[in-house]
C-alpha cells in the first residue's frame, strides 16, 4: 500500500507525543493536529487497519514498529526544515516549529537534499531533537528531564521540549539552549525552583520551566562545571 503524506504526518505527530505518553489519546492528538475529530478518527482507523498503530478504545494509540518507520521521513523533513528556517533564513527558533508545519508541505526530495546541504547536514533541530537519517534511522539520544537530575550534577542542555513561543523566548533569554553547560546547584523540594550555575550569570528557574529542559548529565571528571562567578 502507498503511504500518503498525510499518513506520514499523523504517524510523525504520534511518534512525538508517545515519547512522553504511554498511550496517545485522540483528544491529545487532536490538540496537536489541525483537523476535525472526524478526520482524526478516520485517519486512526486507516493507520490501524494497515498495521501502523494499535488503538485501544478509551486509552489511545501507539505506533507499531512499522508505524515508526513511516514516521521517519516526515520527522526528518520537519526538523531539517526547522534548521533551514533558523540557520539559513534567520527565523527565530520560537516560530520555527509552526512555520515548518506549513513550509515542509511544499518540500520534495530534491529540495530536502538541498536544504540539508545549505544547513550543514545537521543532526539535530534547533530545539535539540535528533534528525533521522535519510534511510530512516533515528539517532539515539541519552538524556533525561532536568527535574529528575540530582542537585550537584554537571549538565549540558540536550533538548528543549516545548513549542510554546513565550517559553522558548524566555529560555533563549536565559541562554539555556542546546549545547550550553551548567551546574545544578540545588532543586527545592515539592516542585520548588532550581538554581543553575552557568556563564555569564546564575539563574533560578521554576519547576514548570525546568520540565521543558532535557539534559545530558556529565560524569565526574569530565570538566563541565562552569567556574564560580565573582561575588557569589
Amino acid at each position: 500500500m502507498t503511504v500518503s503524506p498525510a499518513m506520514r504526518r499523523y504517524a510523525a505527530e504520534i511518534y512525538r507525543l508517545q515519547e512522553d505518553n504511554e498511550q496517545v489519546s485522540l483528544s491529545l492528538l487532536s490538540s496537536h493536529v489541525e483537523a476535525s475529530n472526524q478526520a482524526i478518527s478516520t485517519m486512526v482507523k486507516r493507520l490501524n487497519k494497515n498495521g501502523y498503530l494499535i488503538h485501544e478504545p478509551y486509552r489511545g494509540v501507539r505506533l507499531t514498529p512499522e508505524g515508526e518507520k513511516i514516521a521517519m521521513p516526515s520527522l526528518r523533513r520537519h526538523r531539517l526544515t526547522e534548521v533551514f528556517l533558523v540557520k539559513v533564513m534567520k527565523y527565530d527558533w520560537a516560530s520555527a516549529h509552526v512555520l515548518s508545519d506549513t513550509f515542509e508541505r511544499g518540500v520534495n526530495d530534491e529540495l530536502e537534499d538541498r536544504m540539508d546541504e545549505l544547513a550543514g547536514k545537521p543532526t539535530r533541530c534547533p530545539h535539540g531533537e535528533p534528525i533521522p537519517s535519510k534511510d530512516g534511522v533515528m539517532p539515539q539520544v541519552k538524556d533525561e528531564p532536568l527535574v529528575n537530575v540530582p542537585s550537584g550534577s554537571d549538565c549540558v542542555v540536550s533538548r528543549v521540549r516545548t513549542h510554546n513561543m513565550e517559553k522558548l523566548h524566555y529560555i533563549a533569554e536565559l541562554g539555556l539552549v542546546p549545547g550550553v553547560p551548567f551546574h545544578l546547584l540545588s532543586c527545592a523540594p515539592f516542585k520548588g525552583p532550581l538554581r543553575l550555575q552557568m556563564r555569564p550569570q546564575d539563574h533560578v528557574i521554576g519547576y514548570e520551566l525546568a520540565g521543558s529542559l532535557w539534559v545530558e548529565v556529565k560524569k565526574q571528571g569530565e570538566g563541565n562545571k562552569p567556574p564560580p562567578q565573582k561575588g557569589n
